[in-house]
């Protein structure tokens, strides 16, 4: 059962994962030791599962998200797996998901023209209904 510590070293790691123990721990108030053995035993209990970081995907160049429900037209949904697998480049998250639709893809593309090219693919094995994000 994590404590508040716990929760508050989860809370500090996901703002900063890089932050040093010794940091860490006088945010939690612990000594630095103490933070460490904290949140070896978050990792060993896999509450942390991994350390990322997180890209700024406009300054990389893609300046259109965009978030697509998909709805497949068979049973078999590989083809459409394979295809969005080929297009990790574009591809944030492909959530399955219940009600409406069966697929949420949430992509970002460096322009509106490759976003074309995109959707003209993805219409080869499914059905979509396509949303821009104008902010976030």
């Amino acid at each position: 059962m994590l404590d508040n510590t716990d929760i508050r070293i989860l809370d500090e790691l996901s703002k900063n994962s890089r932050i040093t123990m010794k940091e860490l721990g006088e945010k939690v108030h612990l000594t630095g030791p103490a933070t460490s053995a904290r949140v070896a035993k978050l990792e060993d209990n896999r509450i942390i599962e991994g350390y990322t970081i997180k890209v700024n995907q406009e300054k990389m160049g893609f300046i259109v998200h965009a978030i697509i429900h998909i709805y497949t037209k068979r049973t078999n949904h590989q083809p459409y797996l394979s295809f969005i697998n080929e297009q990790e480049q574009y591809v944030i998250n492909n959530y399955k998901v219940s009600g409406e639709s069966c697929y949420l893809l949430e992509c970002k593309f460096p322009s509106n023209d490759i976003l074309d090219e995109f959707l003209t693919g993805l219409s080869n094995y499914v059905s979509y209904k396509l949303s821009i994000v104008i902010n976030k």
